[in-house]
C-alpha cells in the first residue's frame, strides 16, 4: 500500500468537513420543517461569535486540481 502524503490527507479532511457542514445544514432544515424547538438545533451550532469557515469555489477547485495532479503522479509511478 502506498503511503499517503500530508497534502492528500489535508484535502480529504477538507472534503469531509464540507460534507459534515452540509449534513448539519440539512439536519437543521429538517428540524425546522418538523417544527422542533430551535434549542435542539442550537446544540450542534457553533458558539456565538465563532464563524464557520466556508471554502470558496476557487479554493475547492484548487484542491481538486491538486488532488488530480497527485493521482496522475501516483498512476504514472505505478505504471512504471
Amino acid at each position: 500500500m502506498a503511503q499517503i502524503d500530508r497534502a492528500t490527507l489535508q484535502a480529504a479532511l477538507v472534503g469531509y468537513q464540507q460534507q459534515l457542514d452540509e449534513i448539519h445544514t440539512k439536519m437543521t432544515e429538517l428540524r425546522r420543517r418538523l417544527g422542533r424547538a430551535p434549542a435542539a438545533a442550537a446544540a450542534v451550532a457553533p458558539a456565538p461569535g465563532v464563524r464557520k469557515h466556508r471554502m470558496s469555489a476557487a479554493g475547492r477547485a484548487r484542491i481538486a486540481a491538486a488532488q488530480r495532479a497527485r493521482w496522475a503522479k501516483f498512476k504514472r509511478k505505478k505504471a512504471e
